[in-house]
């Protein structure tokens, strides 16, 4: 007689969640309009392909995010968050600071912090966590990237959240840099 094998709620979240964030993906390629353009042959003959970001495209970027992250927030019985115009600004600042410094870390060349900078940008809510990343991905790869990782996924899975901030600077070769924010739209407790 078999044994029932039964699996760690945990697991099993985490599995429809990359089902979720694969299926999200797949439709993301469908969008024709795609930034992706072909930049000729690397030096192994294969042909190199670069996301350029155009500023047509920043709002559909910003909002095919924040849908994304709705979804992987649903999928995990969590309420949605809303876009933050001074999370953003934290965000857009923070990212191109990183280009400046060139590397992807949470401080700012002033020696910022995120909480510093999300205040600066007047945000007075509790801010629960930044995600940044130095890539060439999109931003949905980036997001599949973060969901990969324990950390940046309970940033954005964290429960208290309810506003998000995402912005990025892309260089003229390419290079993004993506920084995410989570706020829980109150100002903590003292």
């Amino acid at each position: 007689m078999q044994g029932i094998k039964f699996h760690k709620p945990g697991r099993i979240i985490v599995r429809l969640l990359s089902l979720l964030l694969v299926s999200l993906l797949a439709l993301a390629a469908c969008d024709t309009s795609s930034g992706i353009q072909s930049t000729g042959s690397s030096a192994s003959g294969l042909s190199t392909k670069v996301y350029h970001i155009r500023n047509r495209d920043v709002s559909k970027i910003q909002y095919r995010m924040l849908d994304s992250v709705n979804s992987l927030r649903q999928a995990a019985g969590l309420q949605p968050v809303t876009l933050n115009a001074q999370l953003t600004a934290a965000a857009a600042t923070h990212s191109r600071d990183m280009s400046v410094q060139n590397r992807p870390w949470h401080f700012g060349s002033d020696g910022s912090s995120p909480l510093d900078r999300v205040r600066r940008a007047g945000y007075y809510g509790e801010m629960l966590g930044e995600n940044i990343s130095e890539t060439y991905e999109t931003e949905l790869e980036t997001l599949a990237a973060w969901m990969d990782e324990p950390g940046t996924r309970a940033v954005l899975l964290d429960k208290n959240a309810r506003d998000l901030g995402f912005a990025w600077y892309q260089e003229p070769a390419g290079k993004i840099w993506w920084t995410l924010l989570m706020g829980s739209g109150r100002a903590p407790v003292l």
